[in-house]
């Protein structure tokens, strides 16, 4: 009898870490952004964090960055569950629907996006169209900026190649400039060889590749705001439990709500863009306002020509101040 009784707790004691095992989902999450870049490293520091927290419960392991799925891919990857979740922003996932790059255009914090609405509508519009859950937004506050290695006094682009991805492609083409799309990690080259005179990027950035190195002027005002978000894919959401979900939305919120970090970083990166040599052409009065107001414009004319049933809508959620 006795030995009946220690056989079966020693089962039992074996069966406990592996219920737990069972108990704890790994997702796979990539990043549309190479490893170099800053926002990979602070991913990454919320990744440790979440899986410090979450043993026995959720775990993220991170696949890597573009040469793990290439930039324009990786939307895809998480559409058809080739990954489960990923760092990236909207326009580098057109190709997957193309509402997903009216995310620059919203006029508000996403702390304002999830009580006013707007942000419940983004989460219907990926569910249907991207087979995607949009758990938070991580990255704003951070201004576009036309960035020249060849200086303008008004906003015209003419005779100037672009490069650019769909966040500016209309803007900058309504300016003039011939435009040409490459992923980040091929920039550097194309501004050495002189196959390119400039590009769009946020204000933050432009050293975590280089680009600083034959970047001369930056043009102001700043139009547009910066997204990075994390996606999910449906599937995969709808097979987490109860506690994974609740643990994974925990934890997104606590990294979205850090998002007033973004003010500092892009007063940090403009300072650090003056002492390397940058210079700024200041668009003033008239001028600035038309720049603005034609970056807007572009924006919304290309997201209602390729989304005439969504789009209306979403111009109409995401133009409030």
């Amino acid at each position: 009898m006795k030995k009946t009784l220690v056989a079966a707790l020693a089962a039992a004691a074996l069966a406990l870490p592996l219920a737990a095992a069972a108990q704890t989902t790994t997702l796979r999450i990539v990043s549309a952004f190479p490893e170099s870049s800053f926002y990979v490293t602070r991913l990454l520091t919320w990744i440790r964090s979440v899986n410090e927290e979450g043993k026995g419960v959720l775990q993220l392991n991170f696949i890597g960055g573009p040469k793990a799925i290439p930039t324009f891919e990786v939307g895809n990857a998480v559409r058809t569950g080739v990954v489960d979740m990923a760092m990236s922003t909207g326009a580098y996932y057109t190709n997957v629907f193309p509402e997903s790059d009216a995310l620059k255009l919203t006029r508000m914090p996403v702390a304002e996006q999830r009580r006013n609405g707007v942000f419940d509508y983004i989460q219907k519009v990926w569910a249907e169209k991207g087979n995607m859950v949009y758990l938070a937004r991580i990255v704003e506050h951070q201004p576009f900026h036309l960035y020249l290695n060849k200086p303008i006094d008004k906003p015209d682009l003419k005779g100037l190649k672009i490069r650019v991805t769909p966040v500016y492609r209309d803007f900058f083409g309504a300016l003039g400039a011939t435009v040409m799309q490459t992923a980040p990690g091929e920039l550097y080259t194309a501004l050495e060889r002189g196959v390119v005179d400039g590009y769009g990027w946020p204000i933050g950035g432009i050293f975590d590749n280089n680009w600083n190195d034959h970047t001369r002027y930056r043009v102001d005002p700043g139009f547009y705001d910066a997204e990075v978000s994390l996606l999910l894919n449906q599937d995969a959401w709808k097979k987490l439990s109860a506690r994974q979900r609740d643990f994974l939305l925990t934890q997104v919120r606590l990294l979205e709500n850090r998002n007033d970090y973004w003010k500092v970083y892009g007063e940090q990166e403009t300072e650090r863009q003056a002492k390397a040599g940058i210079k700024v052409i200041r668009l003033q009065g008239a001028q600035a306002q038309e720049y603005v107001d034609k970056a807007y414009a572009a924006g919304w004319a290309g997201i209602i020509k390729n989304s005439p049933v969504y789009g209306p809508k979403m111009r109409e959620l995401f133009s409030q101040k």
